[in-house]
């Protein structure tokens, strides 16, 4: 849902093009070692209880990929690792605006083309006039590395960031490992790259899956992370040569030209499943969604901890009770209280996987790009900012259950903070908390569905300042009416005079030049640019 704004371990990378994650979320050959059960026990060791309760009572015991500990979050006391400011108060937060969806086409020849380049142009002045700070351009994978593995082609950035150099604007640069052809309905948009799409044509099975077989080619599955399956490479190789070959080749603007780069962690850019995915008539909102699993390659993954848990038969069956895209909480069994519900051994062995495996991916691609950033940043002394973009999972957020957050990844109940080892990841790599949502108010939004998009950006501001992590967000429609730009400025900044450290408006298009959305939109960039 990232055109309307977006619908979110303590394990770390090694070095090299093999990974193993500590807490049980590797590759299966990592299960099989002989002392993976103490390493797991080891890695455990140093979160803090988060202890539940049902109905009053508390819980103290169940069984999970921890073995027998209690449901956990990173100890408080980790230190970040942060190469940029850590503070959250600033006096001014930068506007930046997202560039056009159909910035970019593919002309007769199948080779990609900036659309509109004299419009644009004229865009980008008017944009600097209005006080906007710079713009957000998202960098395909499916058009830089389009046709061929290792071939990296940037002509098309090297002139688009020259235009908005020129213009005088800063830039956010999103790099995008996932496909937007769902938002055209098959006519139009950026495809993964035609290498991995034949790759995938072979092989559905390198696409999420869900419980009915039904693949989902918008992003490359978890389960294929550190599996050499792309020419030799694994998935999280193949991100980590296309942020090597941006660094190498854009280097002289960071710091001064591109001050954040944010890393595609999932669909629509975001850590997430594609639990609720949009444009093929699945799901539409306010829908649960449904878990995203279910190809090969995650199954055995979910084998191989159960069975390193000593429980074979919770890897081998489906889901129970957990409804299907479109189902409301209310008579779902597993999102109820009572047997085979979250609440049980299986369920929290379940959920502990499947959010185990997303935070495992961050920390295993954020590691990288940190890296990289780091090394360039300790030659030059310049500064860009690392951001990771979440979900905006906000419907059903009032039931205990959390439902639509449980499908998207995000391990998050009325009984366990799922977003505090996702921060702690983050804090650890330096990277900021991009979210959704910030336009949005609890009053806008239907009672009957228990949103609530302000109770999600309080706990995501909380989590963020316990984790000393900057929180930079956007908003999730296209909001131009002075109430709507209002709220987005009430989001932004915080009573006690913190703020976001920059806002995203999505998009630009030619609705934002209109007469009556302009003579809004420029007086709410200076609000925001102003002091606080």
């Amino acid at each position: 849902m990232a055109e309307i704004g977006g619908i979110g371990c303590g394990c770390r990378g090694v070095s090299g093009g093999n990974f193993f994650h500590p807490g049980g979320f590797s590759l299966k050959s990592c299960f099989l070692e002989q002392q993976r059960t103490r390493r797991n026990r080891n890695f455990f060791r140093n979160v803090s209880i988060v202890p539940s309760f049902k109905r009053g009572r508390l819980i103290t015991k169940w069984s999970s990929v921890a073995g027998n500990s209690p449901i956990f979050s990173m100890d408080a006391r980790e230190n970040s690792r942060s190469f940029v400011l850590v503070s959250s108060r600033h006096r001014k937060v930068p506007v930046y605006v997202m560039m056009p969806i159909d910035t970019f086409g593919i002309d007769s020849s199948g080779c990609p083309i900036i659309k509109r380049l004299k419009a644009l142009t004229v865009s980008l002045k008017a944009l600097k006039l209005a006080g906007v700070h710079g713009v957000a351009v998202e960098v395909w994978w499916g058009i830089v590395e389009r046709f061929c593995p290792l071939e990296f082609k940037w002509s098309l950035y090297d002139e688009l960031f020259r235009l908005i150099s020129e213009a005088g604007l800063k830039l956010h640069v999103a790099l995008c490992f996932h496909s937007n052809m769902h938002l055209f309905r098959g006519k139009g948009g950026v495809s993964l790259p035609l290498w991995i799409r034949e790759i995938g044509e072979v092989n559905k099975d390198i696409y999420y899956r869900d419980k009915n077989g039904f693949s989902n080619n918008d992003y490359l599955t978890l389960g294929v992370d550190q599996l050499p399956l792309f020419g030799g490479r694994t998935a999280v190789q193949c991100y980590e040569d296309f942020m090597l070959s941006f660094s190498k080749n854009f280097e002289p603007y960071f710091g001064n030209l591109i001050e954040e780069i944010s890393i595609g962690l999932g669909p629509s850019g975001e850590l997430r499943y594609p639990a609720h995915p949009l444009g093929d008539g699945r799901w539409t909102f306010p829908g649960i969604g449904e878990f995203q699993c279910h190809d090969k390659y995650m199954m055995e993954d979910l084998m191989a901890v159960a069975s390193q848990e000593g429980k074979p038969q919770w890897g081998s069956r489906d889901l129970p009770n957990a409804g299907c895209y479109n189902s409301f909480p209310s008579g779902v069994p597993f999102f109820e209280e009572g047997h085979d519900s979250f609440l049980s051994d299986y369920g929290r062995f379940f959920l502990e996987w499947y959010s185990g495996k997303l935070i495992c991916h961050a920390d295993a691609i954020l590691a990288k790009a940190a890296d990289v950033l780091r090394r360039r940043q300790e030659e030059e002394k310049s500064s860009v900012m690392l951001v990771a973009k979440i979900g905006g999972i906000y419907w059903w957020y009032k039931t205990s259950s959390h439902p639509a957050e449980l499908t998207a990844g995000y391990y998050n109940t009325a009984l366990r903070d799922g977003y505090d080892p996702l921060a702690s990841v983050l804090s650890r790599h330096g990277a900021a908390l991009h979210i959704p949502c910030l336009d949005m108010a609890d009053s806008e939004t239907p009672e009957k569905y228990l949103c609530s998009p302000e109770g999600l950006l309080r706990q995501i501001h909380d989590v963020s300042k316990k984790r000393t992590i900057q929180v930079t967000g956007r908003n999730t429609s296209e909001r131009y009416d002075v109430m709507g730009l209002r709220q987005i400025r009430e989001n932004c900044v915080q009573p006690n005079g913190e703020t976001v450290r920059s806002f995203t408006f999505f998009r630009m298009n030619e609705k934002i030049f209109r007469v009556e959305n302009w003579n809004n939109f420029v007086p709410f960039v200076r609000q925001m640019s102003a002091d606080v």
